[in-house]
């Protein structure tokens, strides 16, 4: 799989990019991960790749750029359209998207190559989400900065469900939101610190009794916590 971010601060990437799973997946020729500065796509003497929008209002990323770039990069026009490419993904973040989960982010698995375009201040011309973006995708209903967050989100999540990626294949199986529960308690060493006890049956080594305990804590924590997501459960 190809990562491409387009954003006008692709330094803020390097740390997340370049730590923990995410370093080892590119290392291992799982997913490759290119950042791309905005700004190389303007053709605005002082390289802006903003005006204000019209009618009143913020700041807002022109269309030019943003459609220059990924041109650029796809190799032919994105509009109007003369390549159906679907092994392809052009995915905006943006607070009118729809928002990320467990579900979701398994359906970009499928795709080949994903162009991923970071938005700053008011959000980006009409145009771009219109006749450019395949999808847009929101991390939750609040205000960034900047979409650059969204999209570290956004890579984690993905990353580490590539086959391949994680090692133990069962720890990704049990995490929460898998199955549209929370996850079940987990604890380790020491059985007993300051009172507080390992409950007894995950000491019992009956794998029967302990899969049963987890799946009931799962869903009561699940129904107390996020009752919302017992009714996507078939």
């Amino acid at each position: 799989m190809i990562i491409d971010i387009i954003t006008i601060f692709p330094k803020m990437f390097a740390p997340v990019l370049g730590e923990s799973i995410i370093k080892r997946a590119c290392a291992k020729g799982l997913v490759k991960i290119n950042c791309h500065d905005l700004r190389d796509y303007s053709q605005d003497p002082h390289k802006k790749v903003d005006a204000p929008s019209y009618g009143g209002g913020g700041m807002l990323f022109r269309a030019e750029p943003i459609f220059a770039a990924v041109e650029a990069l796809l190799g032919y026009p994105a509009y109007p359209k003369q390549h159906d490419d679907k092994g392809k993904r052009i995915i905006l973040f943006s607070p009118q998207g729809k928002t990320l989960n467990q579900d979701r982010i398994k359906n970009f698995l499928k795709f080949e190559r994903l162009l991923l375009i970071s938005p700053r201040y008011e959000g980006v011309d009409e145009r771009v989400r219109m006749h450019l973006a395949d999808e847009e995708i929101s991390i939750g209903d609040y205000v960034l900065s900047g979409a650059e967050l969204a999209a570290m989100v956004f890579i984690d999540c993905l990353v580490r469900l590539i086959p391949g990626v994680v090692s133990n294949k069962e720890s990704i199986r049990r995490e929460s939101f898998q199955d549209n529960l929370l996850d079940f308690p987990s604890y380790t060493r020491p059985e007993d610190f300051r009172g507080l006890k390992v409950p007894q049956v995950l000491l019992s080594g009956n794998h029967g009794k302990i899969e049963a305990w987890r799946k009931r804590q799962a869903i009561e924590a699940t129904k107390e916590k996020r009752p919302d997501l017992l009714k996507r459960i078939k």
